[in-house]
């Protein structure tokens, strides 16, 4: 991947960044898996309010990025919204409530990952 590739992805993913805490997420975190990882290069994480809310920021994330160029490849769990996962290839967005995130704890577990600056 060229140096302008990973620029411009690192601009989408903290773009949906401001978008997602324009609208109230919560606890918003990027880890750039990069050299971690080959399944992408970015997580962002985070948590809503409840059911309807997580459901608006999935809706939110997916207008951004799709706007910015990036295509949906995958959407899992959007009619629970217990954790909804966005696959768009080099990002990957997951947005929890409050329960399901204490108890997956991604944080922890791409650890190696290097924390992006909001």
């Amino acid at each position: 991947m060229e140096n302008n590739e990973l620029k411009d992805l690192k601009e989408a993913v903290l773009g949906v960044a401001k978008r997602l805490d324009e609208k109230k997420a919560n606890d918003i975190k990027i880890l750039d898996i990069s050299n971690v990882s080959v399944m992408a290069d970015y997580f962002l994480i985070t948590s809503g309010n409840n059911k309807n809310h997580i459901q608006m920021l999935s809706d939110e994330a997916d207008a951004f990025l799709s706007k910015a160029g990036l295509k949906l490849k995958q959407i899992e769990g959007y009619e629970s919204a217990g954790w909804i996962l966005l696959d768009f290839g080099d990002i990957i967005i997951h947005l929890f409530d409050k329960e399901n995130r204490l108890f997956y704890d991604l944080e922890r577990i791409w650890k190696d990952g290097v924390s992006v600056e909001i």
